[in-house]
């Protein structure tokens, strides 16, 4: 393992990605905890910390300016608490590939206001029952989840499904947390499979079913690149996506009737 320094921020890959942000290359090093970050100066639009071992998404300073982060591969069982005080600007979420284990660990997020994607693909917590629902009702600001769109007949469902006396029975009914975390302790973890070299057929299937639903060109562009560029997992392809798409016509007739 690697600690994350601040030599090891400066001397790491910093460049402008495909959508012309500025991208900090920390993939690979095995780092076990996010730390340090201030020695970034709060320069970069991405960074990538994925393939490595982080467990616990937190240990941000303020960086106002970081729209996306990037964590595939990792070990990730629990996302911190009031990311939106230290990433006021978050827009993004990669945690494909982690451990993140049930629906209540995801609660933390919906405080994060300024986040429009989430992906949690080969997450033991994408199988649970009633999974997009729960988060679409939990994370309303949501326009992406798992490189899909949200449609608002989605929406419509998940406020049914959860509305009343009865939906919050449900909601206590099949939201659980996993254990409090404390650093160092060993945890019960699904094994890991071995890194992909490439992207699954199921996330490449996810994009393109994004792309095909894009309403604009910019959408079309950041979708094409997210699949060229690796920012799935297994894809060692620098470069990396912003997801700052165009609401759909649904998703405008949704944010009308707010």
């Amino acid at each position: 393992m690697v600690k994350l320094t601040p030599e090891l921020i400066e001397q790491s890959a910093q460049f402008t990605n495909p959508v012309r942000d500025r991208e900090l290359d920390l993939r690979g090093y095995k780092i076990p905890v996010i730390e340090n970050l201030g020695a970034t100066l709060d320069q970069f639009d991405t960074i990538d910390l994925s393939d490595n071992d982080i467990r616990k998404v937190d240990g941000f300073p303020l960086l106002n300016r970081l729209k996306t982060v990037l964590l595939n591969n990792n070990r990730v069982v629990r996302i911190g608490e009031n990311l939106e005080e230290c990433l006021p600007h978050l827009d993004s979420i990669i945690l494909t590939n982690n451990n993140i284990q049930e629906l209540g660990d995801i609660d933390v997020l919906s405080t994060v206001k300024t986040l429009s994607s989430l992906s949690l693909m080969r997450n033991p917590v994408s199988t649970k029952k009633h999974y997009r629902l729960y988060v679409i009702h939990k994370l309303p600001q949501l326009r992406l989840l798992d490189f899909r769109k949200i449609k608002m007949k989605e929406r419509e469902a998940a406020t049914q499904m959860f509305k009343g006396k009865r939906g919050q029975k449900l909601v206590q009914d099949i939201v659980k947390k996993t254990k409090t975390f404390v650093p160092g302790a060993t945890i019960q973890e699904k094994k890991q499979p071995e890194i992909q070299t490439g992207p699954s057929e199921e996330e490449i299937s996810a994009i393109k079913h994004a792309i095909a639903n894009a309403t604009t060109l910019e959408e079309v562009e950041r979708l094409t690149q997210l699949l060229r560029s690796g920012q799935v997992p297994g894809s060692h392809t620098n470069g990396s996506a912003s997801f700052n798409r165009h609401a759909d016509d649904e998703e405008m007739e949704y944010e009308s009737n707010m």
